[in-house]
């Protein structure tokens, strides 16, 4: 702002600062330097001092070229529009027609703010621009901050009027978090399109159908995550019990083939039998390695994927709380200071219409108190919006990492979920194919059953002679 000139809208006599640079209204001022506290110093007629900010113009045309971007220089500036220096030091727009206010340079077209995106940048999300990095950088707006003017007196930046124009691009705020209106949502993309993200899709609160009162988008991706998280607990539990039922089975499998049913059955088929009655331990062995496996290489692994994951999501759940509690309690200012200022704006107006019935040197230093005080509830609205955008910035790019940070976590739970029941079904196909093998021997000497042969084999072990009996001679 060094070298800047300014114009003044409303006398100042220098007394409120030790100082102070007295000047009348319309008087022409350098300004020699700008503090972002709302001060700034200046120049005029060879005297030097300090005087508010919301007590001047900053001239568009005597301002230094090196302050305007290039395509300021080529975009002609409106005529309706003017240029005034927020307390904090930065530019901003008012339009004497509408007393509508922006922070973006108007257009050429008449009562038209110009909208500036860098090249690469996405288009607003939620009212915040991201800047595609891993953070998801976010440069908060004060477009929403549009005023009106409470008199015919020229518009001071530092008292803006509490009332809000509800026009078409007006944002609506709902439990303290500031949305664009409904009318310039098709404008929005998402941050990350076509992938049904986390981080798209749960910024508003919902109703609790367990309550009458709401829950927050981020506490519906929460409970997905303990829901998940369960699951994969009772998933665990489940193969519990298959693992017990397989043990159980080889237990009754080995204690069968103890058993001594049949045990002197001769021949082949004695030879077949006692091979089935061995098939059932060594299945038994199989059933026994499939359950041991199942619980190394499944169960185990669902138990102790994430064992304190609870504990993160309580930790999750705590930052965003807190966040989110800082965002409602700087709303809560911003509306204190909004309703401070339409007082003090109220007292202005009355101070003025005093004016016009009676005019008296008490009556003018009571206008002069009065602006004082609308201008610095005018400060104070700035700051508390800043602060509250601040915080919702901050917020949103919380809520971005972590729902991230959630959707990569579900992605790696289904996935490990997804790997060990794969595992599970390949135990399950090598039992099979153990269980298979060891009925080959059995089905090779039933083929091999020959009641012909085993009726041999028993006549020679247990004949008790040749020779037949004949019948007696007399």
């Amino acid at each position: 702002m060094s070298g800047s000139y300014c114009r003044s809208l409303y006398p100042f006599d220098g007394q409120q600062h030790q100082q102070g640079l007295r000047f009348e209204a319309g008087d022409i001022i350098k300004v020699v330097q700008a503090l972002p506290g709302g001060w700034w110093e200046g120049e005029r007629d060879g005297a030097t001092g300090w005087f508010p900010s919301s007590y001047v113009q900053v001239l568009e045309k005597t301002a230094s070229l090196s302050l305007l971007p290039v395509e300021d220089l080529k975009d002609p500036f409106p005529l309706q529009w003017r240029c005034y220096m927020s307390p904090q030091g930065r530019q901003y727009y008012v339009n004497t027609t509408s007393n509508e206010t922006t922070w973006e340079r108007p257009s050429s077209a008449p009562g038209t703010p110009r909208t500036s995106r860098p090249k690469n940048s996405l288009p607003t999300v939620n009212g915040f621009h991201s800047g595609g990095s891993s953070l998801y950088h976010v440069e908060h707006s004060h477009s929403s901050l549009v005023r009106r003017s409470s008199t015919q007196l020229p518009q001071s930046p530092g008292s803006p009027s509490a009332t809000r124009k509800q026009n078409k691009g007006t944002p609506v705020t709902i439990n303290c978090v500031t949305f664009p209106s409904p009318a310039s949502l098709p404008e929005q993309q998402l941050l990350k399109p076509n992938e049904w993200s986390y981080c798209d899709f749960f910024w508003s609160d919902k109703k609790d159908p367990q309550s009458n009162g709401s829950i927050t988008g981020f506490e519906v991706i929460l409970q997905k995550q303990l829901k998940g998280k369960q699951m994969q607990k009772e998933m665990a539990e489940f193969i519990r019990e298959r693992i017990k039922i397989e043990e159980e089975y080889a237990k009754n499998l080995s204690k069968l083939s103890q058993v001594p049913l049949a045990s002197h059955e001769e021949g082949t088929l004695g030879e077949a039998w006692a091979q089935l009655k061995k098939s059932l331990a060594d299945e038994a062995e199989v059933h026994l390695k499939f359950s041991s496996k199942l619980q190394s290489e499944v169960e185990k692994p669902f138990l102790a994927f994430r064992e304190n994951f609870k504990k993160d999501m309580k930790r999750f759940d705590h930052h965003i709380a807190d966040i989110r509690k800082q965002l409602v309690g700087r709303y809560a200012a911003v509306e204190k200071a909004r309703k401070a200022l339409a007082d003090r704006q109220k007292e202005l107006e009355l101070k003025t219409q005093q004016v016009e019935m009676k005019l008296s040197n008490k009556i003018e230093e009571d206008i002069k108190k009065a602006r004082r005080k609308s201008t610095l509830a005018g400060d104070d609205l700035i700051r508390c919006v800043d602060l509250y955008n601040q915080s919702q910035s901050k917020w949103f790019e919380e809520i971005v990492t972590t729902s991230l940070e959630l959707e990569r976590l579900e992605l790696e739970r289904v996935e490990m979920i997804r790997q060990h029941l794969c595992q599970y079904t390949t135990l399950r196909h090598e039992t099979d194919m153990f269980n298979q093998s060891t009925m080959e021997p059995v089905d090779q000497l039933l083929q091999c059953v020959d009641p012909a042969k085993d009726r041999e084999l028993w006549v020679r072990d247990n004949k008790t002679g040749e020779t037949r009996p004949v019948d007696i001679e007399i």
